[in-house]
């Protein structure tokens, strides 16, 4: 467990004092085609780690696509209410795994989950969230909604609405930002520096799921998407540095 310490004082340079950093269950697989690479989860730690160091509070939504996906299940022939549950307790597998990593290197970190499981993780509770946030912990929170049918996209929006963050940071690995098409398909394919929610409707770019993006938007609530595996790459952003696209608006 981390040693007491000294709650960092808020960087003047950060753009952010609240974000919600959210990441793929799939960015937790390094090279691998399943589970957790540790290698991995160690770096996104020190990135986590060293924004923390900031003063920038931080929440933190993993997804589960490393070990188990709803939809895949479903679509497998499970029953989909049975299949997205699973996913939920992947996700905090996943969770688990970013605390004892962060834990590592010293980060007060608190899991907390939408399902009760009282012996591995706090139940969701806003006030004590945000307190948690206030004494300059991580807060990973795990189990989507806690309800089927809902993304971690989902679930990212809406905590980071109800923990009052000031931007969403999606991570991806290989991708700097949102284009008008797949880039890894198409060498043409442009990216926005900058794009409104309603352009991504009406474009159908693959940025969150749907109900996400409207909760995003209908709450004011800005959606930056950087690369996740460009080392620095997080907190450079919150410099106002680095390469990402911005959705508001």
């Amino acid at each position: 467990m981390p040693q007491p310490q000294d709650k960092p004082e808020l960087d003047p340079a950060a753009a952010y004092k609240r974000v919600m950093l959210k990441i793929s269950g799939e960015a937790l697989m390094g090279d691998q085609g399943f589970g957790l690479h540790p290698p991995t989860v160690q770096r996104i730690a020190r990135e986590v780690k060293s924004v923390q160091e900031m003063g920038v509070e931080i929440c933190m939504v993993i997804g589960g696509g490393n070990i188990f996906r709803g939809l895949s299940g479903s679509a497998q022939g499970m029953e989909r209410t049975t299949a997205d549950y699973m996913g939920m307790l992947a996700t905090v597998m996943n969770a688990l795994a970013m605390q004892s990593a962060l834990e590592g290197m010293g980060v007060f970190t608190r899991v907390i989950s939408a399902i009760r499981m009282d012996e591995v993780a706090e139940p969701y509770i806003r006030r004590r969230a945000v307190r948690h946030l206030e004494k300059k912990r991580v807060c990973i929170f795990a189990a989507g909604t806690g309800n089927p049918y809902f993304t971690t996209d989902t679930a990212a929006t809406l905590r980071a609405n109800e923990m009052a963050c000031e931007a969403i940071f999606m991570g991806k690995n290989g991708v700097d930002g949102v284009y008008d098409k797949d880039p890894k398909e198409h060498p043409d394919a442009v990216r926005y520096d900058e794009i409104s929610y309603d352009d991504v409707f009406a474009k159908r770019l693959k940025v969150m799921d749907a109900s996400a993006i409207a909760l995003a938007r209908d709450n004011n609530l800005p959606l930056i998407v950087f690369p996740l595996d460009e080392p620095g790459g997080f907190r450079g952003i919150l410099s106002g540095k680095g390469t990402y696209t911005k959705v508001q608006g």
